[in-house]
């Protein structure tokens, strides 16, 4: 996926900053009550129920392997639309430390991912955004979702007498 001058949700984790573009973001939640599924590597957190709809959730700062901190008021789950096969929902929660805003950035803003030779993982990197104030990752999220297997998930739909209570 080319780096394209456009929208970019930007995010922290912890004091790193990052941005995805605002295309495959379909919209931003507060953080409920996740349902741990068994046998799902640490960062897949689980599944949540979102007006309806059973939808996937993992923790961006675990899959990144970084320090574990308590989640807080500004912690949300920024919902993702990675696109998906026939029968299956393209659909997934990422759980981010708080969402910051949206930039728009221009070409003079945009640069290509440096080379690390080979030590992060350069298929999740789209690209370096600044501002006057910062300095974003830009990150692949399709290709971060998809790592290490699938997370996609069969569509599912509940309702409220079958899931025992409210839609989220």
């Amino acid at each position: 996926m080319p780096l394209q001058p456009g929208r970019y949700l930007t995010f922290h984790l912890g004091l790193s900053n990052y941005g995805v573009p605002l295309r495959d973001v379909r919209e931003v939640v507060r953080l409920c009550p996740i349902t741990a599924v068994p046998n799902m590597p640490l960062h897949i957190r689980g599944v949540i129920n979102l007006r309806g709809a059973v939808l996937p959730v993992f923790d961006l700062r675990a899959k990144f392997d970084m320090v574990t901190v308590d989640y807080d008021d500004r912690s949300c789950i920024v919902v993702f639309d990675i696109g998906g096969k026939p029968g299956h929902t393209g659909v997934i929660g990422a759980i981010v430390d708080g969402v910051d805003d949206v930039v728009v950035l221009g070409a003079a803003q945009l640069a290509a991912a440096p080379d690390f030779s080979g030590a992060v993982e350069g298929e999740y990197l789209l690209g370096v955004g600044t501002t006057a104030e910062r300095v974003f990752a830009l990150l692949n999220m399709k290709n971060i979702l998809v790592a290490e297997g699938s997370l996609v998930m069969p569509s599912l739909t509940l309702t409220a007498a079958s899931s025992g209570s409210e839609s989220v």
